[in-house]
């Protein structure tokens, strides 16, 4: 039984036995507020003095009264004092808002495993505004985190509800065994079919056993940071410009990816006559249609159908710009 739940059946008690014996001297001829003193002084032992003389019934209650209720307030003064020296119920507290505040969460993103991975994952997304859920089963990993966290095994599908896996954007699995993520992504999987999935494989040959798992893309860390050593040894303004553009929140320009939904006014446009008109300069540097095929440089008179992703570079008001299009209903054509 957690101490909280035992301090509120011990102070339950307590209200129990002061009702009761104020009821019960009530009963004995008291009055209201000669009962209640009575039955308190009582049951705490302090014993002053009989407000009114007792004959043989009201000792005889007197006697049950101290038996019961002397034993239930110093039970509760012990429960007290280890709530109050423990801060248990302090931290009790922090943890019913802490899942309050991830209750009302929508969109967000889920963090599981906070080592160094899942910590560069949060932060990058924190920078971009997004709201983050870590989860963790190492309670030292989680001291002084800036994020709602959940300190569980993720493995468990009661701890992915708890970090409120229904109302995700997205899940990062980023934990130590590749086996571990692989049951994440499974977990995650059977939850939530739509749910965007990020899982971190520490060996090319447990890249496919995620993808198979159901993770929309599966990410070796060590491969993508030797790949991005070797571009700046070769091509190192291409990289800069391209890792500049991606993670640095101070420039002006940013790249973005951007879906044509089926109220967007951009639906059945052409790329000229759309994304100037929206976008304000904002320049499209691909287009990738539900095939999956990247067309890199696309003609004006490309059609934006339903689902296609344009890849933009631009000002974050311009890319919005377009963004806000492609959100608007049918009504605001």
């Amino acid at each position: 039984m957690t101490l909280l739940r035992r301090v509120i059946r011990v102070l339950s008690a307590f209200l129990l036995v002061t009702a009761v014996g104020t009821i019960g001297y009530r009963l004995l001829g008291f009055g209201y507020l000669d009962a209640l003193y009575q039955t308190v002084t009582t049951i705490t032992t302090v014993g002053f003095r009989e407000v009114h003389p007792l004959g043989p019934l009201g000792q005889v209650f007197t006697m049950a009264l101290i038996l019961f209720g002397a034993g239930t307030v110093f039970y509760m003064f012990g429960v007290l004092l280890e709530a109050l020296i423990e801060g248990h119920v302090h931290q009790h507290l922090e943890r019913r808002r802490m899942n309050n505040r991830i209750e009302r969460l929508r969109g967000h993103v889920i963090v599981c495993g906070w080592g160094r991975v899942g910590h560069s994952t949060a932060q990058y997304l924190s920078g971009l505004g997004k709201e983050i859920v870590v989860v963790d089963r190492d309670p030292q990993r989680l001291e002084n985190l800036e994020f709602p966290y959940i300190l569980g095994d993720v493995t468990d599908d009661a701890v992915l509800e708890a970090a409120g896996i229904r109302h995700a954007q997205a899940l990062i699995a980023a934990l130590d065994s590749d086996a571990d993520n692989v049951y994440v992504t499974l977990s995650s999987r059977a939850l939530r079919g739509d749910l965007i999935i990020i899982a971190r494989a520490r060996t090319e040959s447990s890249k496919s056993k995620l993808l198979r798992a159901g993770a929309n893309r599966a990410v070796n860390p060590q491969l993508i940071g030797g790949s991005r050593m070797a571009a700046f040894a070769l091509q190192p303004n291409v990289a800069e410009f391209l890792d500049v553009v991606m993670h640095d929140e101070n420039l002006e320009f940013r790249i973005e990816e951007i879906e044509i939904g089926p109220d967007s006014p951009l639906l059945d446009r052409t790329v000229a006559d759309a994304v100037p008109r929206h976008g304000g300069g904002a320049l499209v540097l691909a287009l990738r249609a539900d095939a999956g095929r990247f067309v890199a440089n696309p003609v004006g008179d490309s059609r934006l159908r339903l689902g296609t992703v344009l890849i933009a570079l631009g000002t974050q008001p311009q890319l919005d710009s377009i963004r806000d299009s492609t959100r608007a209903t049918d009504g605001a054509r």
